[in-house]
């Protein structure tokens, strides 16, 4: 196995594989474990119900009980349109579809929209857990807004037989603070019906393009995303890989003033091996208390399966909780899309990849 993915990560195997972090030591973070929800969820505010939901999480699909995560989830058919995100596999327009390939791919839960899981509750909300996706940026409004709504109760969630809520904030946009204020009421609530909440922590401002460079993924803005993420009590962290850092440095230039840093962000927490870049997301997650889980990404073709396994030994070896990868596996033939989160999942199941 562990062959295979050096073979796979090519000419970054050793890079990826044997690099040893010298920044946030590993010591310091709380790491998934079998035991993760005794261990860090038990002495928090959470009440039975959401616990016995966070353990059904952890301990359905392939990797059960090991204390990482492998979600599916597809909820493109709102953010990107239907036509754009199914066309290159039309089956994934059918609803149960989505369902199948999570419970083929031994994934822990599937995430998806409020109808898709709706239409085929009483057939599988007992086989795999449901994770509802609240919010949505839709496109069809002229012209296309970047603004996530909400498109449903989240005790429409519970009623369908959901065991967690996702919704997405986009920080560092005109429409944060609202967004912020709506997903915390909405996950004030799901807590109280027992369900457990994982937030999808991305940043969006064309500011944070500046030079021609993007910043969107950098990691001192992402994880600052992530900080916000955890203060409105997040159980789990969902955020894109970093690509870069600096994002505070650069639009800190001239007359312009923006947020506060520190330049040991940069000098000490972090290098630019991306491990150590997403290890910080990982430190601004209370170290750890909230599982970071990256994003699998586009897909891109023939790379894919390449880019899912780099992905997920950036993730494991950083200190993360695991991969939320869609379009990668349902952008192609099932099979193929079984065999992508598959091997990713093994990435988490072989103890020969430790934490850098």
């Amino acid at each position: 196995m562990a062959r295979n993915i050096a073979e796979l990560l090519g000419k970054e195997a050793d890079y990826l594989l044997k690099h040893k972090s010298k920044t946030i030591s590993k010591d310091q973070l709380h790491l998934p474990s079998s035991d993760f929800v005794d261990k860090i969820f038990i002495n928090s505010n959470r009440s039975p119900q959401v616990l016995r939901n966070l353990q059904l999480l952890f301990g359905t699909g392939r990797l059960a009980n090991t204390g990482f995560l492998s979600i599916l989830p597809i909820d493109q058919g709102i953010e990107h349109s239907a036509g754009a995100s199914f066309a290159k596999n039309p089956i994934y327009f059918d609803a149960e579809n989505i369902v199948k390939l999570a419970l083929e791919g031994g994934c822990n839960a599937v995430a998806t929209t409020f109808g898709a899981l709706a239409i085929v509750s009483r057939k599988y909300a007992h086989k795999i857990p449901f994770i509802v996706k609240i919010n949505h940026n839709e496109l069809l409004t002229y012209p296309n807004k970047a603004d996530e709504i909400m498109f449903g109760s989240v005790r429409d969630a519970w009623n369908l037989g959901a065991a967690a809520v996702g919704a997405t904030i986009y920080f560092g946009s005109d429409n944060s603070t609202r967004q912020i204020q709506e997903v915390s009421a909405a996950f004030e609530e799901a807590r109280k019906l027992g369900m457990a909440t994982i937030l999808w922590c991305y940043t969006r401002n064309n500011a944070f393009k500046k030079d021609g460079v993007d910043y969107h993924t950098s990691a001192d803005l992402t994880g600052q995303a992530n900080h916000l993420g955890v203060t409105i009590q997040a159980d789990i962290i969902k955020q894109k890989l970093a690509t870069n850092n600096g994002g505070y440095k650069a639009l800190n230039t001239g007359g312009s003033s923006y947020g506060k840093l520190d330049e040991r962000i940069y000098s000490e927490l972090t290098t630019d091996h991306p491990i150590d870049l997403c290890r910080y997301q990982v430190a601004n997650c209370f170290m750890g208390r909230a599982g970071l889980i990256s994003s699998g990404g586009e897909s891109k073709g023939d790379s894919d399966l390449a880019d899912a396994v780099r992905t997920a030994v950036i993730n494991k070896r950083a200190g993360g909780m695991g991969l939320i990868s869609g379009r990668k596996a349902f952008q192609r033939p099932m099979k193929e899309g079984v065999e992508i989160l598959q091997s990713i999942q093994d990435v988490y199941l072989d103890n020969a990849i430790d934490v850098a």
